[in-house]
């Protein structure tokens, strides 16, 4: 066995002990070995879901270090711990493709809403956002990680608001694209997965389809990707869809849509024909892909509905409160500028000022642009939760072989999807509409979404992955958020492990901070998907 390993080392030319560990790991779980000669953790008893879509296995799995080293019928060692998990299933750790739980830098380092639903990975940076650059995010990750991993993309809206500052409501100069180059190839340089946007956002809107596809060339030339909240999710949706396919097409890179939905009255049920165009575009050749949450509302700023911005205008108003949404879908999340309307709809508002619904919509819109231009510093001067998807539309979209689940949710909110995304998954389409087989939604929430992002050796049980698993009860894992209880716990999740080291015992956190930051190893010149560390 000394001899294999010597022989291991030699051909890779290994230089580092991190390496090393992982390299043995491999080779000893292909044995059924434990690999770092401490007490490993063999897990017996459970109905194995390994995250490629095969069928529950009744086998064990052995964890040692950071790693799993071993998959099927293990025989006991004197140095195991073992944990019975008779009437459990144990399933990879999920990964949240599409993540705000960032808020705050991470303060709440438990991050206990992703572990009671078994995610223990989370990609940020979405939407075109971003607060600083990636390099210095590493640094303060690494100073105080959390209990689940981090992958960011880098955010186009921010790095044009850094390069155009106040003045973004124009197409940018050939100077000022340059200039969000030069940072967005230092972020992919520290380790960024790609370019993210939010054209639907200030000030990302303004952007030519030349601006974006220039700088996503640059993340392809890195080996990044691209995945955008697109131009439009309801009127304008299939012009925003092309724009995607063609940046796909003209790079060459995997694209993603951020949150799929038709968010229009008029569109519902129309999801066949947009899954009709992407599988076309996939035979075609182009790499493009979904991520989608399990809710028919969304939240947002309230202009998100006013692509051109004019707040004085009535007619685009009544669109937006009648195709787009409703007075009564719409409530409000936060506002600032008076705190005194938060959780109540624009109906409520309307009727409380005693104005019609699109006066009151429209005042809101030039009430929360004044507070911004008065408190630059605010992140947010409002945030509203629009009812605008039919349940149908979102359940062909989650069948997609091509769409994995995210939450586009926070820790905390008026919004359920934060806390109850994932759970939600195995209530509503695993037990209740039966869309999904346990192990294909798994399938859905790990391993896809680790090759979505290009994540290596995370999201299925085999030997030499990283050891980010979740130990649950299939029949009683369940979301427990509801618009009247945004923040209630999911229920169901007994343990979870996140680089072999136990976060969540019991559905109790541990306060083991053992999250890593994925950081993409740049390969100039090539297109491949890359590596992870």
């Amino acid at each position: 066995m000394a001899l294999q390993i010597q022989n291991i080392v030699k051909k890779a030319n290994i230089d580092s002990m991190k390496i090393l560990t992982g390299t043995i790991c491999l080779l000893l779980g292909s044995l059924g070995l434990p690999g770092t000669g401490t007490a490993a953790t063999l897990i017996v008893g459970a109905r194995v879901v390994d995250g490629t879509g095969a069928p529950a296995k009744s086998i064990s799995v052995r964890i040692d270090g950071a790693y799993v080293v071993g998959v099927g019928k293990l025989k006991r060692l004197k140095s195991d711990r073992v944990l019975q998990a008779a009437g459990l299933v144990l399933a990879p750790g999920l990964i949240d493709t599409h993540s705000h739980h960032d808020e705050g830098n991470f303060k709440e380092r438990d991050m206990l809403p992703l572990l009671r639903q078994g995610v223990t990975s989370i990609v940020i940076g979405m939407d075109g956002h971003g607060s600083g650059p990636l390099a210095d995010t590493v640094k303060r990750y690494a100073a105080a990680p959390t209990t689940v991993n981090v992958a960011s993309y880098s955010g186009h809206g921010y790095i044009r608001g850094l390069v155009m500052g106040s003045d973004y409501k124009r197409p940018a100069t050939a100077a000022e694209v340059g200039r969000m180059d030069a940072l967005l190839t230092a972020d992919l340089t520290a380790g960024s997965l790609g370019l993210s946007t939010g054209l639907e956002y200030d000030p990302g809107i303004y952007s030519t389809q030349q601006e974006v596809l220039q700088l996503a060339r640059t993340s392809g030339r890195l080996g990044g990707r691209y995945i955008s909240h697109m131009r439009s999710e309801d009127v304008e949706f299939d012009a925003a869809l092309d724009e995607l396919l063609d940046i796909g097409r003209q790079t060459g890179i995997p694209v993603q849509i951020s949150h799929l939905k038709l968010a229009m009255v008029d569109r519902w049920g129309q999801a066949s024909s947009v899954l009709r165009k992407l599988n076309q575009a996939r035979a075609e050749g182009i790499q493009v892909s979904a991520d989608i949450y399990p809710y028919e509302a969304w939240m947002s700023n309230l202009s998100v509905l006013m692509p051109k911005r004019d707040f004085n205008d009535v007619a685009a108003g009544t669109v937006a409160l009648t195709q787009l949404s409703t007075p009564q879908g719409m409530k409000i999340a936060a506002f600032p500028a008076d705190l005194s309307i938060v959780g109540k709809t624009i109906a409520e508002i309307a009727a409380m000022r005693g104005t019609d619904a699109v006066t009151t919509y429209l005042h809101l819109l030039r009430q929360a642009e004044a507070y911004g231009k008065t408190h630059p510093d605010q992140v947010d001067s409002d945030r509203v939760i629009g009812t605008s998807m039919a349940p149908a539309d979102i359940a062909d979209f989650i069948a997609w072989p091509h769409t994995n689940i995210c939450s586009d949710g926070e820790l905390h909110g008026l919004h359920p999807r934060g806390v109850g995304s994932f759970a939600k998954i195995f209530r509503v389409y695993v037990r209740e509409q039966k869309r999904l087989t346990m192990e294909e939604a798994i399938r859905k929430m790990s391993s896809l979404s680790a090759q979505h992002m290009g994540l290596a050796r995370r999201g299925r049980i085999v030997p030499g992955a990283f050891a980010d698993l979740f130990l649950f009860d299939a029949a009683k894992l369940t979301d427990r958020s509801t618009n009247e209880h945004p923040e209630a716990p999911a229920e169901g999740v007994h343990s979870v492990w996140v680089n072999g080291q136990l976060v969540l015992e019991h559905g109790k956190a541990t306060h083991t901070y053992a999250g890593r930051f994925l950081k993409r190893v740049t390969r100039p010149t090539s297109l491949t998907p890359s590596r992870y560390q």
